[in-house]
């Protein structure tokens, strides 16, 4: 597995265009395409430290048609490489719906490997998507899928509904964490998955932002795979992440923190004022944060990992 292979980072293409500097925006004939060369150097540059991808479709649906030509250029760049990406959708809706947009994710332009879900319309919404991740039978990494169900996120806004107490004295998030168990259970008894195995098809998404949620967590569900956001830009911690890595492990994402390095650079910055600052520039701050990142993050998995 990748994460394996390159760390547990994943580095988040939220790509917006106002993460880009005036100046290197303007030498392309669109917000979108911009974007899509800085996607594709980020790619290559980053690569050998991450684990994996994540791509939030909002930052290119908000860019129109020719935003959501960046993002299928994108997947496909990922998936041409044999690099895992994950598709934060964040879909959930009743059976049909929630069939197309499976199908939409799963196959045809936006084909992906991995989406996020989201369980709390009920637990109904997430049959269309588990459909998809079945063994094929095949060695082939790219027609295997799978989805990470939002458990525990990284907002504030968790607290409204995610963390209330319901009459069994359990939180919402536990009703939703041991219906993944079961779904676990499912997969092993059905299509050859081990119960216990972390390449599981179904994981959470559980945010690094609340070390003590994330010690319970963690422990309540020992053999689920997370992926992890809220590090950096965020405000996750670090050692929080290396709790949530314990155990099957996972994958902690970074989207601005790794998209925006360059605006931390006081050279940079001075390069920026200068009106010199180069796409090149800020690929290369970029990858010295991925890599930064990634050597941080195997260091508090080993230290903090429960």
């Amino acid at each position: 597995m990748a994460c394996k292979e390159n760390g547990p980072l994943c580095v988040g293409l939220d790509t917006s265009p106002n993460y880009l500097p005036p100046e290197v925006l303007k030498k392309f004939a669109s917000p979108a395409k911009a974007v899509l060369a800085y996607n594709t150097e980020l790619i290559n540059a980053c690569a050998k430290h991450s684990g994996c991808f994540k791509v939030q479709i909002a930052y290119y649906e908000a860019m129109g048609l020719e935003g959501l030509q960046t993002y299928v250029e994108t997947l496909k760049l990922l998936r041409e490489k044999n690099i895992p990406v994950i598709s934060d959708i964040k879909r959930g809706d009743i059976a049909d719906t929630a069939s197309a947009y499976a199908k939409a994710h799963f196959s045809g332009d936006f084909e992906t490997d991995i989406i996020t879900v989201n369980p709390y319309m009920g637990f109904d919404t997430l049959q269309s998507f588990t459909e998809y991740c079945k063994k094929t039978g095949t060695s082939d990494f790219a027609k295997e899928k799978s989805i990470f169900v939002l458990l525990r996120t990284s907002n504030p806004g968790m607290q409204d509904i995610e963390n209330q107490i319901l009459q069994d004295g359990n939180h919402v998030l536990d009703r939703v964490g041991n219906h993944l168990v079961e779904l676990q259970k499912f997969f092993a008894q059905n299509y050859g998955y081990d119960e216990n195995e972390i390449c599981s098809p179904v994981g959470a998404v559980v945010g690094c932002t609340e070390e003590q949620d994330a010690i319970n967590i963690r422990n309540m569900y020992p053999n689920i795979f997370f992926l992890i956001p809220g590090y950096g830009a965020q405000g996750g911690k670090a050692k929080i992440a290396g709790t949530l890595l314990g155990k099957a492990g996972g994958t902690v994402n970074s989207s601005r923190g790794v998209l925006c390095a360059w605006k931390k650079s006081s050279a940079l910055t001075e390069k920026q004022e200068a009106g010199i600052l180069t796409l090149d520039d800020i690929v290369l701050a970029a990858e010295k944060v991925a890599l930064d990142s990634k050597t941080e993050l195997i260091e508090m998995a080993g230290k903090y990992s429960v």
